[in-house]
């Protein structure tokens, strides 16, 4: 009988347990500021999600109006709450002022439904809405927003710092202005954040935190409307059907939305377990290899710049660690192989990530896409679960509208200006329309054997300005534009390098990369070249662009690719290349049905690599980081020699005053990333290290450097091979082609290389000089044991045979079978000097005893 009450409390107490458990993650939020007004309204009236509303009555000590109002009511409407029921409508200005009890973010809701009345009809109202410093809405007019005889709502996040706040209503043209009901309401400072990731071009861009916004679209992706009723802070995210191009490319998914969770940093403030627990993923395409975008379309105004949200939640991988997908906007790469499980440390655990779209790069409708990332091996899908876009207003405070509050546009000029201006202009227009009239009559009578219209009709000829302001004629056949000042290399004209590649034949494309395609090209004079094409609708275009010809120009060295020339003719974004025959190193350890490459053949390449790598750090006259180390930027030319290419996300070192690091926006390939780099987003030449290390690991292993399809533990290569290092059986997971003539001394040594440059802290990694001493070391070991076995079989020989006949086999093994390397070509007079360097190998011939550093 006594252990029933202990087992009664038992039972309560783990049901409590439970309880709060699942509610741990429903976090509440109590605004400080809690302005509630249903306005025209007699009494008090209750939100369809529960909050009640201030009539008139009792909240008339917020208006002051300087002429008549009018409360207006109708019994009953097709409307969601009470509130739209009634209205105040104001024939002249009025506001609204509240004192604000605590500085910070606030959402201003205004809410109109435009119902007929005895002496107006509100659907056409005209009429302005203005805060202290902010147009809200400019000459707005509901027959102009789609809204006649609906209910709607308009929403701002506004970051109020003065202790009043006010809001006026200014009617237009004689028609009247009104309003349903108003919000004004705190919400949490972790809403926005001051530094957001800016696309087209991608930086990082302070200042958000002071600027105000208008939600647009909140959308909950695969899933019903989520109601103010059930949304913390009041939001609602409407479906997002209607938007969704394609709908037989996406399929809707959902789970409880008990099961997610949220990351340490993360709060169920920024969007409620429903919108993540609900989700649209790549539709069933019934092929192998499905390869296809799912796309929402947002029709935007082009004037402003945009904050997109994007919530993601895995909610449909069965394990860690297996998709991976690419998101675009406007049709340009926003995130490249995103892995949600890795940046969450989970499955089910919400994720969102902001970008500033900016006003000059944007297009309507905008659209935001969700496609697979095909360079892995783990599945093919892709999800999205909200979609969240806020116009942010301009540089006069206006999210309406050209002009601000003050009456001046973005541009500095004033309302009272424009129509001054716009009769100049017109008068202006006249007169040149007048001198061209004139100087037709006055043309020359050979006018049509001159250079060109322009060069008389106009008084001043402007060329085309190419982007490198190169002084080439546009339709030259021809073109042999040098720049010895500038060691760009030769101009060459969009007709030459279409000529060049067959007129991008697609059979000539040799690579494809984020920048564009790669094509085999042969010029007039036979020279065999690399063309690569800049896409329009890459994401990294004219940057990349400028920083591969800005880091090319200044270097040479025998192992970096050569630049032999550029294009930028019109929209033409080009470079030209010498040709690698041998083509990218990973392609010569697996996934090709090449002949695998010796040990000695990989230690010489990685060598070759390393030299590379180290005149970018220390043999320019400021170092520079290429930031983007991996095999397929090690190239092989037709003697095997490596040579690092690909610097379009490369940097400048830092300056030599004190900073050893550069602050940027993490870039560069999953599994060769420098895990301190992306905790800190600094970048050093530690972090190219780093990167040599993976390479290293790849060499040896023959396998990629990231493989989502193996177990968990062996997904990351640099993590699974230095569990063997550990072990000291690295030799255990190696290429099974190099078992048997590999010396072990050897992959030792390169091993304990690669090892330091995997250090998790780049304090603790050696320079670039280092590894390329420890490589040739590896080198010589490998070198001397081939030599001490060629040396016993000789002896064997010599042993067995005649004296005479033992001679000529041991001249011919004392021979160096490396690759010889071609004799230097005539040196095109806009190349730049290659830099020679000796390579030490012979050194270390009478240092065989000495151990690495």
């Amino acid at each position: 009988m006594e252990k029933k009450p202990m087992a009664t409390l038992l039972f309560l107490f783990c049901i409590f347990t439970a309880a709060s458990t699942a509610t741990s993650s429903a976090v509440t939020f109590t605004p400080k500021d809690n302005f509630l007004i249903d306005c025209g309204s007699g009494a008090q009236t209750t939100h369809s999600d529960g909050r009640l509303f201030l009539s008139d009555l009792n909240s008339g000590q917020y208006l002051a109006s300087q002429g008549r109002d009018i409360l207006a009511s109708v019994p009953s409407g097709n409307v969601s709450s009470p509130i739209y029921l009634s209205a105040r409508i104001f024939i002249d200005e009025a506001t609204y002022t509240f004192r604000m009890a605590r500085p910070g973010w606030h959402w201003i809701r205004l809410h109109f439904y435009p119902f007929k009345t005895n002496e107006y009809d509100l659907q056409n109202a005209r009429f302005t809405v203005t805060t202290d410093s902010l147009v809200l809405l400019h000459d707005f007019g509901v027959e102009n927003n789609n809204n006649t005889d609906q209910w709607f709502f308009n929403e701002y996040l506004v970051n109020v710092t003065s202790e009043r706040f006010s809001i006026k209503f200014t009617p237009l043209k004689g028609d009247p202005a009104f309003i349903n009901a108003i919000e004004v309401v705190s919400a949490p400072d972790i809403l926005i954040t001051d530094s957001v990731s800016a696309l087209f071009p991608v930086a990082q861009i302070d200042g958000f935190s002071m600027q105000s916004y208008q939600t647009v679209y909140r959308l909950n992706v695969g899933g019903p409307e989520v109601t103010s009723k059930n949304d913390t802070l009041g939001r609602t995210w409407a479906t997002d059907g209607n938007f969704l191009a394609h709908k037989e490319l996406g399929k809707q998914v959902s789970v409880s939305p008990t099961v997610i969770k949220y990351p340490e940093a993360g709060s169920p403030l920024i969007a409620p377990q429903s919108v993540y627990a609900s989700a649209v993923e790549m539709g069933d395409a019934n092929v192998a290899a499905a390869n296809f975008n799912v796309t929402w379309n947002l029709d935007i105004d082009l004037s402003y710049q945009y904050l997109v949200r994007l919530h993601f939640c895995d909610i449909i991988s069965k394990s860690m660690d297996d998709l991976y997908f690419n998101v675009f906007v406007n049709g340009k790469k926003a995130i490249s192989g995103i892995d949600l499980s890795t940046l969450t440390g989970g499955l089910a655990t919400a994720y969102y990530k902001d970008f500033i779209i900016n006003s000059s790069m944007v297009s309507s409708p905008l659209s935001i896409q969700i496609g697979p990332w095909t360079e892995g091996t783990g599945a093919i899908d892709a999800l999205l679960n909200g979609l969240e876009v806020f116009k942010v207003n301009n540089s006069v405070g206006s999210l309406d509208g050209e002009f601000g509050v003050d009456g001046n546009t973005a541009n500095g000029v004033h309302k009272g200006t424009v129509a001054a201006v716009g009769f100049c202009m017109m008068f202006g227009a006249f007169v040149g329309l007048g001198a061209v009239a004139f100087r037709w009559q006055k043309r020359p009578q050979d006018w049509q054997k001159r250079n060109s219209f322009s060069s008389w009709l106009l008084p001043l000829h402007a060329g085309d300005a190419s982007f490198m302001n190169s002084k080439s004629s546009m339709g030259s056949r021809k073109s042999q534009f040098f720049s010895s000042t500038t060691g760009l290399g030769r101009y060459f004209s969009f007709n030459e390098l279409t000529d060049a590649t067959k007129n991008w034949d697609s059979k000539a494309v040799i690579g494809v990369g984020g920048f564009g395609n790669v094509y085999y090209g042969e010029l007039d004079d036979g020279t065999v070249v690399a063309v690569k094409r800049g896409n329009p609708q890459s994401e990294q275009g004219i940057n990349e662009f400028q920083t591969e010809i800005q880091m090319l120009s200044k270097l040479r060295h025998r192992h970096l690719v050569s630049l032999i020339g550029y294009c930028d003719e019109n929209t033409e974004m080009i470079l030209v290349y010498e040709f690698m025959l041998n083509g990218p190193l990973r392609d010569h350890l697996y996934g090709k049905d090449l002949s695998p490459l010796t040990w000695k053949q990989r230690l010489e390449i990685c060598i070759g690599a390393a030299r590379g790598l180290h005149y970018l750090h220390t043999g320019a006259a400021q170092g520079i980081i290429h930031r983007d180390v991996k095999t397929t930027n090690i190239l092989l030319d037709d003697n095997f020699i490596a040579k690092m290419a690909d610097f379009g996300l490369s940097k400048d070192a830092p300056s030599s005053d004190g900073q050893n690091y550069v602050s940027t926006a993490v870039k560069g390939s999953f599994g060769y990333l420098d895990p301190e780099y992306f905790r800190k987003q600094q970048l050093t030449d530690k972090s190219d290290v780093y990167s040599f290390g993976v390479v290293l690991l790849e060499v040896l292993c023959a396998r990629p450097a990231l493989d989502p399809g193996l177990p968990r533990e062996q997904v990351n290569l640099a993590e699974w091979a230095m569990q063997w290092k550990r072990k000291g059986l690295l030799e255990k997971i190696m290429d099974p082609v190099l078992i048997g003539s590999i010396n072990l001394e050897s992959m030792k040594k390169y091993a304990e290389a690669a090892e330091k440059c995997l250090a998790e802290y780049g304090v603790d990694r050696p320079t670039m000089g280092d590894v390329l001493w420890n490589l040739e070391y590896a080198l010589q070991l490998q070198e001397a044991s081939a030599q001490g076995k060629a040396d016993d079989e000789n002896k064997e020989l010599a042993a067995a045979s005649p004296p005479s006949a033992a001679v000529a086999p041991a001249a011919a093994a004392t021979a160096d079978n490396r690759p010889i390397s071609p004799p230097e070509q005539s040196r095109n007079p806009a190349e730049v000097p290659v830099i020679d360097e000796h390579s030490g190998t012979a050194m270390f011939a009478q240092f065989a005893a000495i151990n690495g550093r």
